[in-house]
């Protein structure tokens, strides 16, 4: 692996794990995984060792007001980057409503489309189409000489 940001092995990562089960809490590619899960296991492939265990967490995300535990945890490992300038490769964070904390991500893999895990389906490629105007937040990988 080169020392930079690498989209296509981040993409071509994503996409392996099309058809794993959704399953809560998981993270294991082919077995289950849950949105988070799909992430941290293309973390783990790119980077190895995961940087913090996220923790127990209940499916809905409850949280006290104003935390955003998520977009928190990704801003300590990711780096943010404007809406518009997300590529493939990126993290791609979505809120259900513009009041309530993101709960809920996936990997780009193209201008208008994204790798993602979700209840009561397995993992797939979609259209961003509705997702579009729920989209929160963008985070881009570190490059890797970058990481600790």
């Amino acid at each position: 692996m080169t020392g930079v940001f690498n989209a296509e092995r981040i993409v071509a990562e994503a996409r392996s794990w099309i058809g794993t089960p959704y399953r809560h809490q998981a993270s294991l590619k082919g077995i289950g995984c849950d949105c988070l899960g799909l992430v941290r296991g293309v973390w783990r492939a790119v980077y190895g060792e995961e940087p913090e265990a996220p923790g127990p967490y209940q499916p809905g995300w409850i949280e006290p007001p104003g935390e955003e535990r998520l977009r928190d945890a990704a801003r300590r490992h990711l780096i943010e980057i404007p809406l518009d300038q997300r590529q493939a490769g990126c993290v791609l964070m979505f809120r259900w409503r513009d009041y309530l904390p993101a709960k809920h991500v996936g990997l780009s893999t193209g201008p208008q489309t994204m790798v993602h895990a979700h209840e009561g389906a397995s993992v797939t490629e979609i259209s961003l189409g509705l997702w579009q105007a729920k989209l929160a937040y963008a985070f881009r990988f570190p490059d890797q000489d970058t990481l600790s």
